[in-house]
């Protein structure tokens, strides 16, 4: 087993408190809507949304993981400190080249009104070699898109999630 991370920095001039709203709070209803091609829908198993919540990401044909959904468990929700995290339970790579997987998500706000974000993958693979940069960029890539599609959205509304 190898036991590794991935850290990305990513800035977006949508302020802190509408970007965690709609990004963290609200992202099991916006991901549908602003990513139709890929998530067909999401379920909420059990959990109001805090610790222990379980979300489950149904993807479409065009997602090509070797299972068509993810679940995850709500690990840390910090409204204050703008901490997110979240442990994969089933599904994605879990299982067929994962043997655990973790996204960590830290917001700061910038002083000048825009929002500093920070994604950290952490992993454990089920054999001795590491996840290539291909898989880390497929992990990786599906987090930071949905943030993408997220800033997308908040900027072209500016009402919502204000």
């Amino acid at each position: 087993m190898v036991a590794g991370s991935v850290v990305e920095e990513c800035k977006s001039t949508v302020a802190l408190g509408r970007l965690w709203k709609a990004g963290i709070l609200d992202v099991h209803n916006l991901m549908p809507r602003l990513a139709p091609e890929h998530i067909s829908s999401v379920e909420i198993g059990g959990g109001d949304g805090g610790v222990g919540t379980i979300k489950k990401f149904n993807f479409t044909d065009a997602v090509k993981l070797p299972a068509n959904f993810v679940k995850d468990r709500v690990d840390v929700l910090d409204n204050e400190k703008h901490v997110f995290k979240y442990s994969v339970v089933e599904g994605g790579l879990l299982g067929v080249r994962l043997k655990s997987y973790s996204f960590d998500h830290k917001f700061e706000a910038a002083s000048d009104g825009s929002t500093v974000g920070k994604v950290i993958l952490e992993y454990e693979t089920l054999d001795d070699t590491d996840l290539s940069e291909e898989e880390k960029g497929l992990l990786m890539g599906a987090v930071l898109g949905m943030m993408k599609a997220v800033e997308g959205f908040l900027l072209a509304n500016p009402d919502a999630y204000a």
